[in-house]
This record gives structure tokens, sequence and C-alpha cells, in this order.
């Protein structure tokens, strides 16, 4: 028999503040082993996880746990200031042995080490290095890159042994190392397990897959590919039925047709018939009567069919996918082949001249300094160019407490409200979502509004320099992504982990950052 689930949702919903509703009476399972939930942006992920985790409270409905569950959120909200033994979820019991070991006999330290406390530190430091992480307890998480931290919270997740953990984007600005390492940490996972991600080869590792879409949850039982074959099958197969449903109803239009012409050809024979005395009055009444109930039962019969052949289409076509996607269409900035536009400087002098509309990545290992490298020069370290645009990989250039068209506004202040709604629906940001305050999107969201932002200035950048630009897209708006910079007609530079989207780019030049900050051409 199949083991209980760990996670049961029953009629769960949950409202924002302002009325929006983001889950909507879910109702679902989630297993005991790894499972990947995936969705389209904005579909309610996150919030989910939330959900689950206790952070949010449900309008309605509810969420059972078996056991206790631990949460790690797409970005860490941690202080700079805090260490990894904060990170990690050991800090009290690591003073507490200090302290001890320093010659402190307080009850309270006894009590906060436990039975199995003693060996806290180790323990952690020996799971940091076995993930490549450094074992200094005492370092401050500021030191640390975006990937590092991310993968030492993973840790932290891991060693404190929660019965169910939520990962939500966990392979977000980790290097290819550091990802092959977070695939080990998850191939070991003792215990439920539900990664959000749009990483496929994460996703493959998954035992089930699910899929938030619509207000529903589908749960697969098998990794992403797997999930993705039955899903092809099945829209296959519905496409097949639509069209045979469509067929079907042209079909019976046409006899409907043919039928009520043949009852109208009759009518207007027996009319004439009558007009040529052919028929007396009572006769021509009698038949008159019987032809009309007649008429009406073959209409009535043809009617019921073509109904039903309309509902059969609508039922069909309701099977059919058709999922909105950001559709982003960037203006051209005017750069000229033989313009420079940035320099970019290793820690040797060496120099790297982007020129025109080159497309460049900047790659290296997590704690290079690539992100340093290029606030470096958007401070104006090397810019030539006259108007850049920056896409941190932390979005922390939106105004939180302003509302979403607040903050495209003042990138874009000579263009209309109106225009601005409309351009902002083609980044699936419509309706009441732009009178949001930006604090309470989703990680999915708040890429896009910075992304609409910064594509949506006017005038348009020169530049363009993304960090990570794909850490919260789902797999079709990387897509619609990849189509709209492989239409740009500036000046690009990218930085990005993700090779398989880099690939798509066509890039002129590959730069790659050594941890000893020498800058080299691949």
């Amino acid at each position: 028999m199949p083991s209980a689930p760990s996670v049961v949702l029953n009629d769960l919903t949950f409202t924002w503040p302002d009325g929006e509703l983001a889950v909507d009476g879910l109702t679902g399972a989630f297993g005991r082993g790894r499972t990947g939930l995936i969705g389209a942006n904005g579909a309610g992920k996150s919030t989910l996880l939330r959900l689950i985790a206790g952070h949010l409270t449900p309008t309605r409905g509810s969420v059972a746990i078996t056991g206790t569950v631990d949460y790690l959120p797409q970005h860490l909200t941690i202080e700079t200031d805090a260490t990894l033994a904060d990170l990690l979820g050991v800090r009290a019991v690591v003073d507490a042995v200090r302290a001890i070991t320093n010659g402190d006999t307080s009850p309270e330290l006894f009590d906060a080490i436990g039975a199995d406390g003693w060996d806290a530190e180790e323990r952690a430091a020996a799971a940091l290095a076995a993930a490549g992480l450094p074992g200094e307890l005492d370092r401050r998480v500021g030191e640390l890159s975006g990937g590092e931290a991310m993968l030492a919270g993973v840790v932290g997740v891991r060693l404190r042994g929660a019965s169910v953990a939520l990962l939500d984007e966990p392979t977000n600005n980790l290097d290819g190392d550091a990802r092959e390492r977070l695939y080990e940490l998850v191939r070991a996972w003792r215990g439920a397990l539900i990664v959000v991600s749009h990483d496929t080869a994460l996703l493959e590792l998954m035992d089930d897959t699910a899929e938030l879409r619509g207000g529903a949850l589908t749960v697969f039982g098998g990794p992403f590919s797997a999930y993705r074959a039955w899903l092809d099958e099945q829209q296959a197969a519905a496409r097949q039925a639509l069209a045979t449903a469509k067929q079907r109803l042209r079909v019976e239009r046409r006899d409907r047709i043919r039928a009520e012409t043949k009852v109208a050809r009759s009518a207007a024979d027996g009319r004439k018939k009558r007009a040529n005395g052919d028929f007396g009055k009572a006769m021509f009444d009698g038949l008159k009567n019987s032809g009309e109930k007649s008429a009406a039962k073959i209409r009535g019969l043809h009617a019921g069919r073509e109904a039903e052949a309309q509902a059969a289409v609508e039922a069909a076509d309701l099977l059919i996918r058709d999922d909105d996607h950001i559709a982003v269409d960037l203006p051209d900035p005017g750069v000229a082949r033989g313009r420079r536009i940035a320099t970019l400087r290793g820690s040797d002098g060496r120099e790297f001249i982007v020129q025109g509309p080159e497309r460049v990545a900047l790659t290296g290992p997590n704690g290079a300094g690539k992100t340093t490298l290029i606030e470096r020069l958007v401070a104006g370290d090397g810019l030539l160019a006259d108007r850049v645009a920056y896409l941190p990989q932390r979005i922390d250039t939106l105004d939180e407490q302003a509302t979403v068209l607040a903050n495209v506004e003042r990138a874009a202040p000579n263009t209309t409200t109106a225009e601005l709604r409309n351009r902002l629906a083609r980044f699936l940001i419509r309706g009441d979502a732009i009178s949001r305050p930006v604090s309470s999107l989703s990680g999915g969201e708040r890429f896009r509004v910075a992304l609409a932002r910064l594509l949506l200035a006017d005038p348009p950048a020169q530049l363009l320099v993304l960090d990570e630009p794909t850490n919260n897209l789902d797999l079709d708006s990387i897509d619609r992504l990849v189509e709209a910079l492989a239409a740009y007609r500036g000046a690009l530079i990218v930085v990005s982990h993700d090779r398989g989207f880099l690939e798509r780019l066509h890039l002129d030049a590959e730069l790659r950052l050594e941890a000893s900050g020498v800058l080299s051409r691949v």
C-alpha cells in the first residue's frame, strides 16, 4: 500500500489583504518522497509553500502536516551581518557549547544544547565542507555570494532534519559545481521534500511531479521528463478530440441546414399548390398543421444534435492548454557597431572592450566577484554608454511599498498611464495587479515588474546588464526572454550559470572571472 501523504491540502484558500485571490479551494496531497512543484509564474507556487510552512494563514480551508516543516524561500532575508551559524540555525547551540567550554556552567546552556548538540559545530562545519562551502561558522553571510548563501541555506534545512522540507528555487545563483553538490544533497535527502524549480536537471531527481495550474494541483508519479511526455500525449489526444468534435459540429450544422431547407421547400410547395387550387382549404389546413408538427420535430432533433456537438467542442477545448507567457518587444536604442559601450577589467589589469551591439556572457565560480564587477561597471567604472539598465540577481531595486505602476512610471515618466498599462499586460501584469504593492508579489511577479521597468524605460538603454535573469522565470517565460533578447539591438552583458540559456543567446564572447580576480576570454 502507498504510504500516507506528508502534506494534505483541504479546500485551501488564501486572499491577499487587497482582496486579490491567490489560492482558491485547492485540494490535494504531497507524498513522503521528493516532489517537484512546477507551474507558470504567478500560479501561486511560492504562496502555496508559505501556506504549507505556516508563514501565511489560510483564509479558508486547512493544511495538515505529518511531522515538522522547514522552509527555504527564494530570497534569503537573513541580515548580511548574520553568520553562517545563524543561517544554519545552530547559533544558540554553538554559543552554548563554547560558553561551557570557557567555564560557564549555567543550567540554561545545558538546556540549549540538549542530548545531541554537543558536536553541533563539528557536524555543521562538516556539512558545509561536504557542500564545498567554507566551514567557518562565524563567517558573515554578507561575505557570501548569492549562490553560496543559497547552498548554505539548503545545508541548514538538511541539518535541521524536519519531516517536510520546502525549497523555493534552490538552484538560483548556483554555478555548475555548486548545482552538482546540491543535486547530491537532494539524491540523499531523508524525509519529504517539495521543491519549486525551473531547473530541469533538479526536477529529474524527483520521485513525483506536481503542477499547480488554474487553481488545481495535478500530482504525477515520476520526474519532470516523464510528466512532460505524459502531458504531451494528453495534449495530442485532446487536440485530436477537439478536431473530431469540430468536424462533428460541422456535420450536424450542415444536416440541420439541409433539414430546415427541405422543410421550407415543402411548406412553399404546399402554399403553391393551394394557390393553384390543388387543395381545398380544409385539406390544406390539415396538411399545414401536420407539416408544422413534423417540421418542429425535425428542427428540434437537429437543434439538439447540434447543441450536443457544440457542447462537445467546448468540453474538448477546455482540455487544450493555452498558457499566457510574457511577450517582450524591445525598442531599438540605436547603438552603432563602432561605438564603445563598456570596458571590463580584471585584477591583473587586462581590459576587454564591449563594442556596439555585442552580446557578452560573464561566467565563473560562485564567489569570484562577478556581481561586484558588473556593479562597479554600472556605477561608472568602465561604463562608456550613455544609458545603462541593470537587473540585479537579488531584486532589491524596487520600492517595496509603492505599487507596480508607480515603480514602472519612474523609469518612463513621459509615457501615459494607459500606454504603460497596455505594455505591462505583455508582461502578464494586468488589471488590479498593477495597483498592488511590490511587497505582496511572488518572486516571479517581482522579476517581471523589475524586467518591465528596465525594458520599458524611456529612452531605451544602450546597454542591458542582467545578473542571473532566469532565476525566477518558468520554462516557457525563459523561452520568451530568449526571443526578446535575440531581437534586441543594443549591447548585452549577462551573468548566468544557466548554460542552456547562454547557449541560446548566440553570444559574441564569453569572459570568465576566476576566484583570483583574473578575467579571461573563454
